[in-house]
């Protein structure tokens, strides 16, 4: 089975579940029925066998119906049912799968539908991954991934990560096939999803295979079976490919036993549950066994029914199974049989390099017609320039603007290479450096989580108080790093956004949104992450500090921030607040801790303070950000 497409692999995962069909609506009447209608019908019947020409007359009706009445959703589904449709037939080929489900992405992008854009983009991905686009199947996972991510949706994040895994492998970077399928299962399982969970472990099965890894590989094996067995028994065609697999590993380890009793039963679940004429394509598997083990009549058998199998279903361009028929007959000492099928697979191997060679000749005719016309040109220009000069001149010139011209020709494809490795470097790091933001976020959002349950058993109300300030500086930070795994730039704040976030988390903590506004009134400013820490910790300070003893009684009150970037290009920022002031002469009122660190900030960004009291509050400080330490 190792030449079957990998669209086989794929479709299990696209299996729907059918929806009951209404006895009434019968296929010849289905174009007098609402497009919702037609559209469970397709849904419903997709995935049944029967009546192949009608399912898809009734699918592109409906898709003409549809295109009428400019509902974006329902053509997006209607493009979605009949890619899924087309890849689980297989008898269409590949590019029809990816025309639908390029036209049902363009249809949902044109909605606000993020989770389905999400899904829709990771569907894609595989379907280019079966047409070998892989650069683009690459560019629409990232997408996929970025979405799942600002979606905080576990298992469309496990989903993406997977197939991120079966992009790898096809590339044949196994280690981080296997590196990435890990990450993908832990997220499959918090989402209940253990069709996919099962699924997943193929990659293992053959990552851990290719890697040498065979125990590793035997377990991915078995964990496989046993989530079908427990949690998802509905995926009937999951255990034969299991088998299917871990028999291939076996065969790498030499085991051929255990190998023979995989693949024999992989050939008999399929047996029971699709027929043995769709499935008689395993026995060159089991045959292939036989041969390795010298069992030369069982390994003809099975050789022989597999072989007819790939023959009738069209798929001539066979080499191995014809090799392995050979060694069977030669086993047998039937060296006619034996020549015939090795004859066959030279011939076959002989037409897939007689295919390249005229792919090959084509471009060097195109090459040299080319070379042709610019010797020509050269030799022109030098007769009319220098009629004097030597023809071996002439020669030697165009020579030089030959090996010139293939020189440029050479670095120029290299560096397209070395661009194209770089970008997909660079796409991969940056989805890494936001995977450690979100992570970072959510341990800080533990940790002010941990100072709430902590403060919620304490009765002093100086300790409280502190342990509530420990809550909104942990906050103001946490709020930075949501800011950056959710933007589109990984190193700087918006600030004025940021501003207005922290002060509603504040405001929530006092419960005081009723009491007083914060209002921000300043231009859209991007900071740096080593200058928006210290600032956004300063005006945590300024605001607790003004929620706690400007507005007493309940008593309302307005406090403005601004922050904005002087023609010096250093930063000035303001806290104005309209309550009661200071009085003069009084102690200050708390553990003066919050003062001390707003001094200790303001010195690291290399700024100066200046506080008034007339009015309210006024704080202005000034920051030297080129110099600050």
């Amino acid at each position: 089975m190792k030449n079957q497409p990998i669209v086989l692999f794929i479709c299990f995962f696209w299996t729907i579940a059918a929806l009951s069909q209404s006895e009434d609506l019968k296929t010849k009447d289905l174009n007098k029925q609402a497009i919702d209608s037609c559209l469970s019908w397709l849904r419903a019947n997709a995935y049944t066998g029967e009546d192949f020409e009608a399912y898809h007359s009734v699918g592109l009706q409906t898709l003409k119906r549809s295109l009428e009445t400019e509902q974006d959703s329902i053509i997006g589904q209607i493009h979605e049912e009949l890619s899924n449709w087309h890849g689980y037939n297989g008898v269409f080929p590949p590019d029809s799968v990816v025309y639908h489900s390029e036209k049902a992405l363009g249809y949902y992008l044109k909605g606000t539908d993020q989770k389905k854009i999400a899904d829709t983009y990771r569907t894609l991905s595989i379907d280019y991954i079966n047409t070998r686009q892989l650069d683009k199947a690459q560019e629409v996972l990232f997408k996929s991934i970025e979405l799942y991510e600002s979606l905080d949706d576990a298992g469309g994040l496990g989903s993406a990560f997977r197939s991120l895994g079966v992009l790898y492998m096809v590339m044949e970077d196994y280690q981080k096939s296997v590196e990435y399928t890990n990450k993908a299962v832990p997220l499959l399982e918090k989402a209940e999803n253990y069709s996919a969970v099962a699924i997943a472990q193929f990659n293992l099965i053959t990552g851990y295979g290719e890697l040498g890894e065979f125990e590793k590989a035997y377990k991915a094996a078995d964990y496989c079976l046993e989530v079908v067995k427990t949690k998802a028994p509905q995926e009937i065609f999951v255990p034969v490919r299991a088998h299917s697999y871990r028999g291939e590993v076996y065969v790498k380890a030499k085991d051929y036993d255990n190998a023979l009793k995989d693949y024999i039963a992989a050939w008999e679940l399929c047996k029971y549950h699709i027929g043995e004429e769709r499935c008689a394509t395993y026995r060159t598997e089991i045959g292939q066994v036989y041969l390795l083990q010298e069992n030369y009549e069982e390994a003809l058998e099975h050789l022989l029914v597999g072989v007819k199998a790939y023959e009738d279903k069209g798929q001539g361009s066979i080499i191995q199974p014809y090799l392995d028929l050979a060694d069977a007959f030669v086993g047998l000492g039937n060296f006619e049989q034996a020549l015939i099928y090795k004859d066959k697979a030279n011939a076959n191997s002989k037409k897939i390099l007689e295919d390249k060679i005229v792919n090959i000749e084509s471009e060097m005719a195109i090459k040299y017609e080319t070379v042709k016309k610019d010797e020509a040109l050269v030799s022109q220009a030098a007769l009319i320039q220098q009629k004097n000069k030597t023809q071996t001149l002439i020669i030697v010139i165009a020579s030089l603007l030959f090996a010139f011209l293939l020189s440029l020709l050479y670095f120029f494809s290299k560096n397209k290479k070395a661009t194209k490795i770089i970008r997909a470097k660079n796409a991969e790091n940056e989805l890494l450096l936001k995977e450690i933001h979100h992570r970072v976020k959510n341990n800080l959002e533990m940790v002010k989580s941990l100072i709430a349950l902590q403060s919620a058993q304490i009765e002093d109300g100086a300790t409280k108080d502190a342990m509530i300030a420990s809550q909104n500086r942990v906050q103001s930070m946490g709020i930075i790093h949501q800011k950056l795994y959710q933007g589109d730039n990984l190193g700087s704040i918006e600030m004025k956004d940021y501003f207005i976030n922290l002060s509603e988390g504040i405001l929530d903590t006092f419960n005081a949104e009723d009491q007083v506004k914060i209002e921000c009134a300043m231009d859209n400013l991007d900071l740096d992450v080593d200058t928006a820490v210290p600032i956004g910790l300063i005006v945590n300070e300024l605001l607790t500090n003004a929620l706690k003893y400007a507005f007493p009684e309940k008593q309302g009150g307005t406090i403005n921030i601004s922050l904005e970037k002087t023609k010096n290009n250093n930063l000035k920022l303001k806290v104005v607040d309209n309550g009661v002031g200071k009085t003069a002469g009084l102690a200050p009122k708390g553990t003066g801790f919050g003062s001390q660190l707003v001094k200790l900030l303001t010195q690291q960004l290399n700024g100066t303070m200046v506080e008034r009291t007339d009015k309210g509050t006024h704080i202005e400080f000034d920051f030297l950000i080129n110099t600050a330490a």
